[in-house]
């Protein structure tokens, strides 16, 4: 479902004067941490209880790239308490991310959505080295105790993200599934709104995306 989203959003896209660089990839080089990105990275990491080695990503795949911008499009399971302990670390104080405050509120709002999609193993539990640095996973849909380590490292992910993108000199666009856009004097969800859009909606899609480069 979240591929069909991004692809009805890429064609929308298409239709405008935008260059829009479809699944940009953006190959990670790991000297930019040295130093500073280093102390910020390892924050996030203690922040979700990392143990042992921190695995850093190799390269980024972001939905769509315009210009100096990219972009992902975030589902449910990225709002949740990890995400959030994540977002109130050093990193977004020391680079600005305007979508930071909207993140905290949906990370504290919609956690049961998470829940909901985020209960399956492939998820909950995540690759092997999601154990390996987290630790044991409780059983899918228990919070406490070590909660799900699959979400921990989607965090921590998301995360990288957010830093590596910033120190290859990009500016990541988060669009959220629960972001509002006003079409026709009515508030209107990006998510329903890439499932059944009209010329209106297209247009004002495209507009949307324009501000936010601005």
């Amino acid at each position: 479902m979240h591929l069909l989203k991004v692809n009805h959003l890429y064609e929308i896209l298409k239709s405008s004067d935008l260059e829009v660089d479809f699944e940009f990839v953006l190959d990670v080089n790991p000297t930019f941490l040295i130093g500073k990105g280093d102390i910020l990275i390892n924050e996030v990491f203690d922040a979700l209880g990392g143990k042992g080695v921190r695995p850093l990503l190799e390269k980024l795949k972001f939905d769509f790239k315009v210009n100096r911008y990219v972009f992902i499009y975030d589902d449910e399971v990225h709002f949740n308490r990890y995400r959030l302990a994540t977002l109130k670390t050093s990193t977004y104080e020391a680079f600005s991310f305007p979508w930071l405050d909207t993140y905290k509120r949906l990370c504290r709002i919609y956690e049961k959505e998470c829940q909901k999609a985020g209960m399956q193993e492939r998820i909950w539990f995540g690759p092997p080295i999601g154990e390996k640095v987290f630790g044991k996973s409780e059983e899918p849909g228990d919070l406490s105790g070590n909660g799900s380590s699959g979400w921990k490292l989607n965090a921590y992910n998301d995360a990288q993200y957010d830093l590596l993108s910033r120190l290859h000199g990009y500016k990541l666009i988060r669009i959220p599934m629960y972001e509002n856009l006003m079409i026709s004097g009515s508030l209107k969800k990006i998510d329903e709104l890439l499932l059944n859009t009209n010329e209106t909606s297209k247009q004002a899609i495209i507009n949307w995306i324009k501000r936010k480069i601005q």
